[in-house]
């Protein structure tokens, strides 16, 4: 009686130690699958680029910042570079040899479906059990902006400066990146581009296309109507330093009239860095009374006349103007 319970006591022990084992071993697994695993460091890096938290994400990356403008990659500007990614899922790791694994990741932008893998490599254990993964060393890719007729431009909500009218951008990925330009005068219209990776970074080019606002074209049209107007005040054939002019041999006194029947229509372009304006045409009509030389006749006479001429275009200090010039 005595070894029996002596034995059922060792095999309830053994039992015991048994699910202890078991136990631990699944906690190994679990704790491997979900707190040491590549997936977590993953993660991980994904909500240091949601809270904007720059140093960490490059910590866990291990990347290398490129020589480039750095203003992307901390802040309000790297939390807009995730904003708009949406279905995030980090999927299983694939093996890829010598203790590296690739870990795709799936997300849309814009309901559009996009994808970025990472490697990883196992860099040891700690406490004999728990596996360290951390991404395998990189250089972080760089997104090109440039403007016409610029030297800034707002970049994922951040104004940005672009000397010679261009600047490369050291980003974290993936990212969607949005640049626009807006000024009174100029404005370019919103373009953006997704970056998936390093491998697509070529792509990554936002390329501003200014071009002259509404507010620019009605204070140009302004300016050359009030000049254009002056002219036709002036009570002479040949208007003094103007674009139109008739030539007769007689006409009655205090007859000239002068009216614009077509103002120009302004159209600025971008010309070797600067902004010209393209050549302005118009109609002018003339009313007269013409003393005929012969008969001395009194005849009234309405004649129109096509014209056009050119204008420089200065741009300072918020303000803008127009110098007609006019060739004879």
């Amino acid at each position: 009686m005595g070894n029996s319970k002596v034995l059922r006591t060792v095999a309830t022990w053994l039992l015991c130690l048994m699910l202890a084992v078991a136990a631990a071993a699944l906690t190994i697994v679990l704790v491997n699958a979900f707190v040491f695993s590549p997936q977590h460091q993953v993660k991980a890096y994904f909500n240091a680029l949601e809270d904007g938290d720059g140093g960490t994400a490059l910590g866990l990356l291990h990347a290398t910042v490129p020589d480039a403008n750095a203003a992307m990659l901390d802040g309000a500007a790297l939390k807009a570079s995730v904003d708009t990614l949406d279905n995030l899922e980090i999927q299983d790791p694939v093996p890829a040899g010598d203790n590296r694994v690739d870990q795709p990741v799936s997300y849309t932008v814009d309901g559009v479906a996009h994808s970025t893998t990472f490697t990883l490599e196992k860099t040891g254990t700690t406490w004999l059990f728990f596996n360290q993964w951390s991404f395998v060393p990189s250089t972080l890719p760089t997104i090109s902006v440039d403007v016409v007729n610029g030297n800034e431009a707002s970049l994922n909500g951040t104004r940005v400066a672009l000397p010679e009218g261009k600047s490369s951008f050291a980003v974290f990925y993936p990212g969607s990146f949005e640049a626009h330009y807006a000024s009174d005068y100029f404005a370019a219209p919103v373009v953006e581009s997704v970056l998936t990776g390093p491998q697509n970074a070529q792509d990554a080019r936002l390329s501003l296309a200014t071009e002259a606002t509404p507010k620019l074209v009605d204070d140009l049209s302004g300016q050359v109507n009030a000049f254009l107007d002056s002219c036709a005040e002036q009570r002479v054939l040949q208007p003094s330093g103007c674009p139109f002019s008739a030539s007769m041999e007689r006409v009655q006194d205090n007859t000239i009239d002068w009216s614009i029947v077509e103002y120009p229509e302004v159209k600025v372009e971008p010309f070797k860095g600067s902004w010209v304006i393209s050549p302005l045409s118009g109609v002018v009509k003339l009313n007269v009374v013409e003393i005929d030389l012969f008969t001395g006749a009194s005849v009234k006479r309405e004649l129109k006349q096509a014209f056009d001429f050119t204008g420089q275009l200065s741009v300072n200090d918020g303000h803008v103007t127009l110098t007609p010039v006019v060739e004879y």
